[in-house]
C-alpha cells in the first residue's frame, strides 16, 4: 500500500532530516571509532544545508498557496 504524502508531511520530513544532519555534522568527530573510516563533515554539512534549502522552498510554496488561495497537493 502506497501512502500519499502531502506538502506538509514532506516539509516536516525535510526539516527533521536537515536538523539531524546539521547537528550531527557539528557534534560528530571527524574520526570514527574505526581507524579506517573517515566522516567528511563538510559533505555532511552541505547535505544538511541542501535539505534546509528544500525545506525553505516548501515553506515558500505553502505561503504562496495561502496568499493566492490555491489548493496544492
Amino acid at each position: 500500500m502506497i501512502l500519499p504524502l502531502d506538502l506538509t508531511e514532506i516539509s516536516l520530513l525535510l526539516a527533521i532530516m536537515a536538523l539531524v544532519l546539521l547537528v550531527t555534522s557539528e557534534l560528530l568527530s571527524p574520526h570514527h571509532r574505526k581507524a579506517n573510516m573517515l566522516i567528511n563533515k563538510k559533505k555532511l554539512r552541505n547535505i544538511g544545508i541542501f535539505f534546509s534549502t528544500l525545506f525553505a522552498i516548501t515553506i515558500v510554496i505553502r505561503i504562496l498557496a495561502i496568499i493566492f488561495q490555491i489548493d496544492i497537493l
